[in-house]
């Protein structure tokens, strides 16, 4: 038996059968009520809490309206029909769809694990102050702003190198016309402000042994071909203030969280 892993809600994909299923004239299903089954199937009760998680999935930013729950209703119960007719034909038995539910039941239970990890060793602001206080102390990559000219050939970057040192061409009116870099070409082969992580290596370091102004005396060769490149500018990015990264300063900590959580699991089992 060949089983596919299943999207996490298979009940997005019965949301079709739901609707064929529903008489058109049929009234819309009560809203949910938390304190009764949404319903009863085969004398086995669909909790009302089923349908809530599976409305948040549905939903899909529509308005909650009784539509909605009664497309909710028909899939959990069609969900219930089917499951029960697979396990009736010892389906679940099989090994692939066996591993397929013990994986994915693991997975849920171990992202309740780390929520819950997270929720109780909460972010202070001392955290997020120190992990600031980090980063502005740690010395900043400098940015740059430059312009190149991409070619296929060496030979087309030593004449485009050997007309700008003629003076008889301006680099922005090059890049317009020659650069294979569509995308800076059109703005006479300007590039964003970046630090040197943003260029592939050898763009990278040809680019920083650059002074402000200067254009590189040989062609730069690299994957996408041959450069020629002017430093037109540098400067030392400033660390935004703590309001503004305070989200992405938690997020990272919350990070580490998960880390240490799944360190200490790891310290006390024994794995062979």
């Amino acid at each position: 038996m060949r089983v596919a892993l299943l999207p996490a809600l298979i009940l997005l994909a019965l949301t079709p059968l739901a609707q064929a299923q529903t008489p058109a004239a049929a009234a819309p299903a009560p809203a949910i009520d938390a304190g009764k089954p949404l319903a009863v199937v085969n004398g086995k009760e669909i909790p009302a809490l089923y349908g809530d998680l599976v409305k948040r999935e549905m939903a899909q930013g529509q308005p909650d309206t009784p539509q909605l729950d009664a497309r909710v209703r028909e899939s959990l119960i069609n969900l219930e029909l089917l499951s029960r007719a697979a396990m009736d034909k010892g389906l679940d038995k099989e090994p692939p769809l066996a591993a397929i539910l013990d994986i994915r039941r693991k997975d849920q239970l171990a992202k309740a694990y780390l929520e819950d990890y997270v929720k109780a060793h909460p972010v202070s602001d001392a955290e997020i102050q120190a992990a600031y206080d980090k980063a502005k102390a740690e010395p900043a990559e400098p940015e740059y702003r430059a312009r190149h000219i991409l070619v296929k050939t060496e030979a087309e970057a030593k004449k485009i190198i050997a007309d700008l040192g003629s003076k008889k061409a301006k680099f922005e009116d090059l890049a317009k016309k020659q650069s294979k870099d569509t995308g800076s070409a059109k703005n006479g082969g300007a590039l964003d402000w970046s630090d040197r992580r943003a260029f592939v290596p050898e763009f990278s370091d040809a680019l920083a042994g650059l002074k402000k102004g200067e254009t590189t005396k040989t062609p730069v060769k690299t994957q996408f071909g041959y450069h020629v490149i002017r430093l037109d500018d540098t400067r030392q990015p400033q660390l935004p203030p703590l309001d503004a990264v305070r989200g992405e300063i938690v997020k990272q900590l919350q990070q580490q969280r998960i880390r240490d959580a799944i360190t200490a699991v790891r310290a006390s089992a024994k794995i062979e």
